[in-house]
C-alpha cells in the first residue's frame, strides 16, 4: 500500500535535494513536500556567507512540491497518512504540527537539536524550555534521530526507545565520490597554484566566528611541519570574517570565495585534511561531504558529526578552542592522511540514504 506523506520543511536545503528525489520515486510513498519559502531558483543575498548565491544544483526536481501558501494544508492533511516536519522553529511549523495532531495524523519530527549545539541554559529558562519541548513533542508520534547527540536529546526530553527511528544526517555520497576525480583535483590544484607534492588543508563553510575558522589559521601558524613544502590552507566560503583573515594570512592561505556545489567535490577530494572547530554546531554535513571524497577529517567536541563519523582511524575530535591541540592534530594527520581518507570513505559508506528511508518507513510504520 502506498502511503500519502505530507514533508514540511523551512525551504529547499542543498542537502536533501538528492533525498527528496529518492523518496519522490519510492513506489511504497507518495511524497509533497511543502516549503514555507523558495528563494533556490534565483540569485539572493545570503547573510552568513555575506554574498550573493545561486544553486548550480536543481533544488525543487524530481519530486513534487508546493509552497504552504499555494495549497489547502487542512485540505491536504485530510488526505495524508501522515506529516514530516523538519524542526519545530517557526510559528507555522509548530501550527502545522498541532493541525495534524487535532486530525489525527501521526506527525513524524525530524531535527538536528543536541544540548551541545542548543543547551537549555541556566534555570529557571531551562525549566521553561523543558515544558515547551514537552508540549511540542507530545503532538509527535515518532522522532527521525539524526546521530547519537541528537537522540540523547530526545531522551533526555522523555522521548521513549521506541518511538525513536534512526535516520541519519546523510549526503549524497555518491555525488561526491564519483566527482572526486584526477580531472577535478588537477583543476584545483592548477587554481590554487600548488607545488607538486605540496599537500592541503581545507576549511570549507561560512567565514563566521561560529565556525571559528581564526583558530585554524593561528594553528596553520604555529604547527611544525615535515621536511618539504609547507601544505597550503585553503578557505572557500566568505563571510564577514573573510577581510580580517585575508589581512592576516601570509601569501600560502588562500581564499577561494563561494564554492557551488558542482565546483566544492575537486576541492574536498584535493585536500588532505578537512578541519571545522565550529562551536554549537548542530551536525556539519561538510563533514560527510568530505569523508565521501576520500578525506580525513578533524572537528571539534561541538560538532555534532563528530560523534558519529569522526574515530582515531578516519581523524581527530578536538576540545573547541583547543589551538594548540589542533596545531599538534594537523601535523600528526598529514602524515597518515592517505590511511585516514580511505578510512573515512570506508565509515561514511554506512552512512548513507538508504538508511534514511529504511529509517523513516520504520516509523512510518509504526502503529499508531
Amino acid at each position: 500500500m502506498t502511503l500519502n506523506l505530507i514533508y514540511l520543511v523551512s525551504h529547499p536545503i542543498q542537502y536533501q535535494a538528492p533525498l527528496l528525489r529518492l523518496l519522490g520515486s519510492d513506489p511504497e510513498i507518495d511524497l509533497t513536500v511543502l516549503f514555507e519559502s523558495d528563494f533556490s531558483e534565483n540569485r539572493y543575498f545570503d547573510r552568513g556567507f555575506g554574498a550573493d548565491v545561486e544553486w548550480d544544483v536543481p533544488l525543487r526536481q524530481g519530486y513534487h512540491s508546493h509552497l504552504l501558501n499555494e495549497v489547502d494544508f487542512a485540505q491536504m492533511l485530510e488526505a495524508a497518512d501522515a506529516l514530516w516536519v523538519h524542526g519545530w522553529q517557526t510559528r507555522t511549523m509548530r501550527r502545522a504540527i498541532s493541525k495534524a495532531f487535532s486530525a489525527g495524523r501521526p506527525v513524524l519530527m525530524r531535527g538536528e537539536n543536541w544540548f551541545g549545539a542548543m543547551p537549555d541554559g541556566p534555570p529557571p529558562r531551562a525549566w521553561v524550555k523543558r515544558l515547551y519541548l514537552k508540549h511540542i513533542f507530545s503532538k509527535c508520534q515518532s522522532f527521525l534521530t539524526v546521530g547519537t547527540k541528537n537522540r540523547e536529546y530526545y531522551l533526555a526530553n522523555g522521548i521513549s526507545e521506541d518511538r525513536l527511528f534512526s535516520m541519519p544526517y546523510a549526503v549524497d555520497n555518491d555525488y561526491f565520490a564519483s566527482r572526486a576525480t584526477g580531472d577535478a583535483v588537477s583543476n584545483v590544484r592548477a587554481q590554487l597554484g600548488m607545488e607538486e607534492n605540496q599537500k592541503m588543508i581545507l576549511f570549507a563553510g561560512k567565514l563566521i566566528g561560529r565556525k571559528h575558522p581564526e583558530i585554524l589559521l593561528e594553528a596553520w601558524r604555529r604547527a611544525s611541519w615535515p621536511v618539504g613544502p609547507a601544505p597550503i590552507l585553503v578557505f572557500t566560503g566568505d563571510g564577514e570574517m573573510r577581510g580580517a583573515l585575508e589581512t592576516s594570512a601570509p601569501e600560502n592561505v588562500k581564499f577561494t570565495g563561494f564554492k557551488n556545489q558542482s565546483e566544492l567535490p575537486g576541492f574536498y577530494a584535493d585536500a588532505d585534511l578537512f578541519v571545522l572547530m565550529a562551536e554549537r554546531e548542530p551536525w556539519g554535513l561538510a563533514v560527510n561531504e568530505a569523508m565521501a571524497s576520500g578525506t580525513g577529517v578533524i572537528v571539534s567536541d561541538q560538532v555534532g558529526a563528530g560523534f558519529d563519523l569522526v574515530t582515531p582511524k578516519t581523524g581527530v575530535q578536538l576540545p573547541v578552542g583547543d589551538v594548540a591541540g589542533l596545531a599538534s592534530a594537523l601535523a600528526a594527520c598529514l602524515e597518515k592522511s592517505d590511511e585516514l581518507g580511505r578510512a573515512a570513505k570506508a565509515k561514511i559508506s554506512e552512512w548513507d540514504f538508504s538508511s534514511d528511508i529504511a529509517g523513516l518507513k520504520a516509523a512510518l510504520d509504526r502503529p499508531l
